[in-house]
């Protein structure tokens, strides 16, 4: 019988799955039973609020999931009281309101979905018009006409809305993970919602019970030229929707959609006229996909700066660089961002640095580029990332299918707003500019590893030659910023004319998406190489310490990789660090919290945090106070 470990304010229990189809939040409830009855506290279990995460890895589990399918038999879980069940949080989607971070949460399974009334009341005014359309016999694009080069042919209003799904059905490759495809039906369910689709609230009722229960259709990731919006994709998310093809649900894994929607109790869609195209039409893919890039872009960008940081300690850098007065004087606000994170992780009066003081004498007067440059070169990512950002959400809140619906005069209109071109033109510059800092640090790998650049051992490790260390991490760290070089090439610059010369120009924002997204990883376990390589060159300086922040950094590392004091296998210890990162871990907002808990006052004006430190004002000495821009918490 599988057994999982459950912690609930410190105490340990040993709680075994009551079945195999044992749910989460069934698992919770027999830990809090066991809890209660340990302290000799009324039962209340069953009506309590609680969370549960995995200690390893810090993971949020959904209370619905099946313990077999997201637990290992003897893994350990923390149970957090005073928290309301994930199944209870919504998110109200109007059409306009929807950010990155929502989408990318909601793709996670965190929260369920409602529709504002004001939506609701959107949504049926639009359909209203359609309705109008068919009583009169109006001709109408999509309504009652067929799509692209037989825009003209007139169709039977029943014979035409299920026939442009499924000859749309034409993507291949992989299938999209249940996160983003997540993503990409809450992010369509989003745009019905503004009421310019003439989608019916019956149909969208019924998309919101289906993402609600984590009903998911198979879709290809390869097969849009991001304009007509991406149609094949969104004609597969439509398919399964509809009963057919297949679909996944916590419950019954894949299998076939019409049981899977019966199994949740859910009817399969019987598309109105206009229904077909609407669901099909749109930026949804490139956008929903572009989203995930975008917060992970942001995650990436400030962990850098603390990556960034420790390596100049461990090569034993100077902080003159950074002086405000510098950035002053060229205000870009991504430098003068970064350069004021620096600052608050290195040497200074609240937190001193054994290791810059050691060599403060020293007659250095400026490091590499690699490491006077980084407010400059990371400066410039985090301008582009937010340029990105500001396009991506308009996106997520825009009406972008054809022909559009305007309740307000009883109008049709056919345009272009199923043009990719903003999000693929946006995220070609995401990649390229995110790349900059797998660039600029394997650089500085370079110089952690070469004797002839630091005062380090030849690739951080004792008895060379017999030991190897770091050579190949290197190697790998280079090879990824190579593939980044090829990814980073613009696929926005290219069009293929398509459906007999109809659709003469496209964006290709499907593919700009998804090499986003490759370049984005790449970034991520580049930077991975250089937080192990900085810290194992840490392990050279010893005892010698860095400021309070960055030795946080180093425990946190610490905890789930060890020193390297002979050769073993890298794969593992690199993919350690690559989800400390991908979890965002390594990024200061975090730090700010474990390390004043003590001490701190929140301001969230302005987004920023002030940090004071609890042992200055403890030892009644002259303190300072370090501002430091966080971002969005």
């Amino acid at each position: 019988m599988r057994r999982v470990s459950v912690c609930i304010r410190g105490e340990w229990f040993r709680v075994p799955c009551s079945g195999p189809r044992a749910s989460v939040q069934s698992l919770g409830f027999e830990a809090l039973q066991r809890y209660h009855q340990a302290k000799k506290l009324e039962d209340g279990g069953r009506d309590m609020e609680f969370s549960m995460r995995r200690c390893w890895g810090g993971e949020l589990l959904h209370p619905e999931d099946k313990a077999e399918d997201v637990l290992e038999d003897d893994d350990f879980v923390q149970l957090g009281k005073g928290f309301q069940l994930m199944h209870l949080h919504y998110i109200s989607l109007d059409g306009n309101s929807l950010t990155t971070a929502d989408l990318v949460n909601l793709g996670r399974g965190l929260f369920k979905i409602k529709l504002t009334p004001e939506a609701e009341e959107k949504v049926m005014k639009g359909r209203e018009v359609i309705d109008a359309f068919i009583r009169e016999d109006k001709v109408a694009y999509g309504v009652n006409t067929g799509f692209g080069k037989f825009a003209r042919t007139i169709i039977p209003k029943e014979q035409l809305q299920e026939n442009v799904v499924r000859s749309h059905c034409a993507g291949v490759g992989a299938p999209l993970s249940v996160e983003r495809t997540r993503m990409l039906l809450v992010l369509r369910i989003n745009v019905l919602a503004k009421g310019h689709s003439g989608i019916s609230m019956e149909t969208l009722d019924a998309m919101i019970k289906a993402f609600n229960a984590s009903c998911l259709s198979w879709v290809p990731e390869k097969g849009t030229v991001g304009a007509s919006g991406d149609l094949a994709p969104l004609a597969h998310l439509t398919l399964g929707l509809m009963g057919e093809g297949r679909m996944w649900s916590p419950q019954s894994s894949w299998a076939d959609a019409r049981a899977v929607l019966e199994g949740h109790g859910l009817k399969p869609l019987v598309l109105k006229p206009k229904e077909g195209i609407a669901l099909i039409n749109g930026t949804q893919l490139i956008s929903s996909l572009g989203a995930e890039a975008v917060e992970r872009a942001v995650g990436v960008a400030r962990q850098a700066d603390v990556i960034g940081a420790l390596t100049l300690e461990a090569l034993k850098g100077t902080t003159k660089a950074f002086h405000s007065a510098i950035h002053a004087v060229r205000p870009h606000p991504g430098q003068m961002m970064v350069a004021g994170r620096l600052r608050s992780l290195l040497d200074s009066d609240v937190f001193p640095s054994q290791i810059s003081e050691s060599h403060r004498s020293c007659n250095r007067v400026q490091d590499a580029y690699t490491l006077r440059c980084i407010p400059q070169v990371h400066g410039v990512v985090n301008d582009t990332i937010a340029f990105v950002q500001n396009v991506i959400s308009t996106e997520l809140n825009s009406a972008t299918d054809n022909p559009l619906v305007f309740a307000e005069t009883g109008e049709t209109i056919s345009g272009g707003n199923f043009h990719g071109e903003y999000p693929a033109k946006a995220l070609d510059y995401l990649a390229i500019g995110v790349h900059e800092l797998a660039s600029i640090s394997e650089r500085r790998i370079e110089r952690l590893v070469n004797p002839a650049l630091s005062e380090l051992p030849a690739f951080l490790v004792q008895d060379g030659g017999l030991n190897s260390g770091f050579m190949i991490a290197h190697c790998t760290a280079a090879a990824l910023v190579s593939e980044n070089k090829a990814l980073c090439h613009p696929s926005s610059v290219d069009s293929l004319s398509t459906s007999a010369a109809t659709e003469d120009h496209v964006s290709m924002g499907g593919w700009a998406a998804r090499k986003a997204l490759r370049v984005v990883e790449h970034v991520e376990q580049v930077l991975a190489i250089e937080l192990l390589a900085a810290c194992q060159a840490l392990e050279f300086l010893r005892p010698l310490k860095t400021t309070t922040p960055l030795e946080k950094v180093y425990e946190l590392l610490r905890s789930v990789v060890s020193p390297w004091d002979r050769d073993r296998i890298m794969s593992p210890d690199i993919e350690a660090a690559h989800t400390l990162i991908k979890q965002q871990k390594a990024s200061q907002p975090q730090m700010n919290l474990e390390l004043f808990w003590s001490g701190v006052r929140m301001s969230h004006d302005d987004d920023f945090i002030v940090g004071v430190s609890f042992s200055a004002l403890r030892s009644g000495r002259q303190f300072s106070l370090t501002w430091m821009n966080t971002g969005r918490s």
